[in-house]
């Protein structure tokens, strides 16, 4: 054989123990990133949960109404005020787009790592 044939050998030799080293050490690594970036995106979508407006003093001002129009026997209802928003603070609003932010990227991380693993 002659020198370029047996350093090509030894090229694919080597080329192939350092890519399946490569290989098994990130494939390990990649089914991590989707069970951590789930556990987060469940964690970040409870607190964008708990940061969200009540909306019971609305409801509880129509049930109010309903349970009144079939008291009373009337089809007209009675003029009802309903309890107005609050506005955002913007320290609100910039915790709670960082809150999305957070949740968006988290779940674009497992897409791909899923998309890592299967390619």
């Amino acid at each position: 054989k002659d020198v370029r044939s047996q350093f090509w050998e030894t090229y694919e030799v080597v080329a192939g123990e350092v890519d399946s080293e490569f290989l098994e050490r990130y494939n390990g690594d990649i089914d991590i990133i989707p069970t951590f970036a789930g556990l987060f995106s469940a964690v970040t979508t409870s607190f964008i949960i708990a940061s969200q407006p009540s909306a019971e003093d609305t409801t509880n001002a129509l049930l109010t109404q309903l349970v009144l129009l079939v008291a009373n026997g009337t089809s007209t209802p009675q003029s009802i005020t309903l309890p107005q928003p609050a506005g955002y603070s913007p320290s609100n609003v910039w915790a709670q787009s960082l809150a999305y932010a957070s949740l968006l990227l988290s779940l674009f991380a497992a897409f791909g790592a899923i998309l890592g693993k299967q390619w």
